[in-house]
């Protein structure tokens, strides 16, 4: 049903696209007169002409945390609504400039490139708010359309956030989670992804808060993976060494449930070490199926691409679109790969 309401809205808002893309543009001093001469005559103001027709080829630009086979799904969406678009007559390039790791100083260089290639639309995956909010702030001064994906720098000018944004309650919800596949005592661990990036710490702050209902439970590792793969089996290895008896290990990105995973196959523990992480990698997957990997919350990101690119074409005619458009999660375990 989810599925037929979005695909709905975006015919909706794609019919609108096409109405006016060829519309005839028209300069603000008409449409201040047209206001003035409605006030005084009672003339109806006609709202579709301070639309603007899309005429050219839009050239966007997706910023990513870092290269990771997360975007990749990402990218898919991209890919079908600039295929949906082209059926309407609007064509549109775009490409991926991420830093290759979670680089904050490279990742800032990558927006601030970007500005200057004045691109038709700027999305961005925020890596640390409050040093991206200056950048983009900048970005939007400078008269591009800027979008944030995946996770947000609400304080900043973007136009619009699409994603996730209940990390604070997920993290709860992975708490209890992690409770009962150890049966409420014991110890557990946390590989806490990037220390800069929201959804990361807000997981993080939201797990600890979660556990700590659960007496009997001690935190005995925290160790930040800054969602490098293999940083993250290094970690969970030793940590392993240290902490021989942890029973669980809550993982809070895309790479770090297969690292802590490999570390704990490799370690002869899979089953005994309860592992709950975020996202559905293909190896991750396969972990589920296994029972390395107890549960993950799947992000559905695949929207975010694609209402990305809608929302980006929308802004290039014009259009209003809301603040936040918010992309729910899905408990993802071994019985719902088995169905």
């Amino acid at each position: 049903m989810k599925k037929v309401v979005f695909i709905m809205m975006a015919f909706l808002l794609m019919a609108s696209f096409s109405v006016f893309a060829g519309a005839p543009k028209e300069k603000e001093g008409e449409v201040k007169s047209t206001i003035r001469r409605e006030a005084v005559t009672g003339e109806k103001f006609d709202q579709a002409s301070v639309l603007k027709p899309i005429d050219k080829t839009l050239k966007f630009v997706f910023v990513g945390k870092l290269v990771h086979p997360w975007y990749d799904v990402v990218d898919e969406g991209i890919v079908a609504a600039i295929a949906e678009m082209k059926k309407l007559g609007i064509n549109i390039e775009y490409k991926w400039d991420s830093p290759a790791t979670a680089d904050i100083s490279e990742h800032v260089k990558k927006i601030e490139a970007n500005i200057s290639a004045r691109p038709d639309g700027l999305a961005i995956a925020c890596l640390d708010p409050a040093t991206d909010t200056q950048v983009i702030n900048d970005a939007c001064d400078a008269g591009l359309h800027v979008i944030t994906f995946d996770t947000d720098a609400p304080e900043s000018k973007r136009m619009c956030y699409i994603g996730h944004d209940s990390f604070h309650s997920d993290g709860i919800m992975h708490a209890d989670l992690m409770a009962k596949l150890v049966g409420n005592k014991g110890k557990v661990g946390i590989l806490s992804g990037s220390l800069g990036a929201p959804n990361h710490v807000a997981w993080v702050k939201g797990f600890k808060e979660g556990i700590a209902k659960y007496k009997d439970i001690q935190i005995a590792f925290e160790r930040p993976d800054n969602d490098d793969l293999q940083l993250a089996v290094d970690l969970t290895e030793s940590a392993l060494q240290a902490h021989p008896d942890v029973k669980g290990i809550f993982c809070c990105n895309a790479s770090n449930p297969i690292g802590a995973a490999r570390a704990v196959k490799n370690a002869g523990k899979a089953g005994k070490i309860k592992i709950t992480g975020m996202a559905l990698m293909p190896e991750t997957m396969q972990y589920i199926k296994e029972g390395v990997i107890d549960a993950t919350l799947e992000q559905r990101q695949w929207e975010e691409g694609y209402w990305g690119v809608i929302y980006l074409v929308a802004l290039n005619a014009n259009h209003t679109i809301p603040d936040k458009h918010p992309i729910p999660a899905q408990w993802i375990t071994k019985k719902d790969l088995m169905k």
